[in-house]
């Protein structure tokens, strides 16, 4: 197995939006914002080379939108998806299979794109089989007011529409070993209904695709938490568990949205879990 850091873009968010009730005085420490309040997010998405298959996990924005959807989110950068395959060898036809966190717009953009004559969206990997839970699809295609302008039906539809959608098994636990993809997921409700954290045995350690989960370095103290999440004080419960766990048994964290920081680690402090050290992909797996 192979693993491959795609970045597939950077956009801008709120940050009072990303912190919830955390004061500005507080989190622009770690995340500094421009002159309309906004933050760095990055969209960085992983790649599993494992035997035939290659599995993209998340695909960013995507480019399908029209400029006033971009205009609110502010793209910027040179990152893409393609440019990214291209470093290491491979084209979006390769992928095998593309697994979805969730189905938030960027999470799930980037998986549908439009034709050459821009008449009808197709898929974005045609060979590939795209991954989410019949809990969490069922939410995004039925969804509640607070969510209805992130789970975009341009980037759901399609997906079922072209026959290529597969959902992974759901068990009792929040942690379960998916055999259809070869790794854990850990399943967390307080973003949105059955968000799934990719837990990834790698070089003998644990890789943790954090997704929602842990958007920044700066939201790891607990009570950081989203105002875009749909139920704050599980998402803290959630936090607390998996954070302690991953202090314990010194996960490597796959940071998606941190803009600046691509892998940390998390330790116990006195006042709780902190940032233990930041690190580049290659400082760690390909030094």
């Amino acid at each position: 197995m192979t693993l491959y850091p795609i970045e597939s873009g950077n956009f801008m968010l709120d940050g009072g939006a990303m912190f919830g009730v955390v004061p500005k005085a507080i989190w622009q420490r770690t995340n500094p914002a421009d002159a309309t309040n906004k933050i760095d997010i990055g969209m960085r998405c992983l790649l599993i080379e494992d035997g035939d298959r290659l599995i993209l996990i998340d695909t960013g924005l995507g480019d399908k939108q029209d400029d006033k959807f971009f205009s609110h989110v502010s793209p910027w950068g040179d990152f893409t998806t393609d440019l990214s395959l291209a470093k290491y060898g491979f084209h979006r036809d390769d992928i095998t299979d593309v697994f979805l966190t969730h189905l938030h717009f960027d999470h799930v953009g980037g998986a549908i794109q439009w034709n050459k004559d821009r008449t009808f969206l197709e898929p974005a990997f045609k060979n590939a089989t795209f991954w989410s839970n019949a809990n969490h699809w069922q939410w995004a295609t039925e969804p509640n007011p607070r969510e209805k302008a992130s789970f975009l039906t341009e980037n759901i539809n399609p997906i079922q529409e072209s026959g290529q959608l597969k959902f992974v098994s759901i068990s009792g636990n929040q942690k379960a070993q998916t055999s259809e993809l070869g790794f854990g997921i850990f399943f967390a409700d307080g973003h949105t209904e059955k968000q799934m954290i990719p837990m990834i045995q790698y070089k003998g350690k644990t890789v943790v695709f954090m997704a929602d989960l842990l958007p920044t370095i700066g939201h790891i103290p607990l009570p950081y938490i989203m105002g875009y999440d749909t139920r704050p004080l599980l998402t803290m419960s959630e936090k607390e568990l998996f954070l302690n766990e991953a202090a314990k048994n010194e996960y490597i964290l796959f940071m998606q949205h941190d803009a600046h920081n691509e892998l940390c680690t998390v330790q116990q402090t006195g006042k709780g879990i902190r940032l233990k050290e930041t690190y580049t992909f290659n400082q760690i797996f390909n030094s």
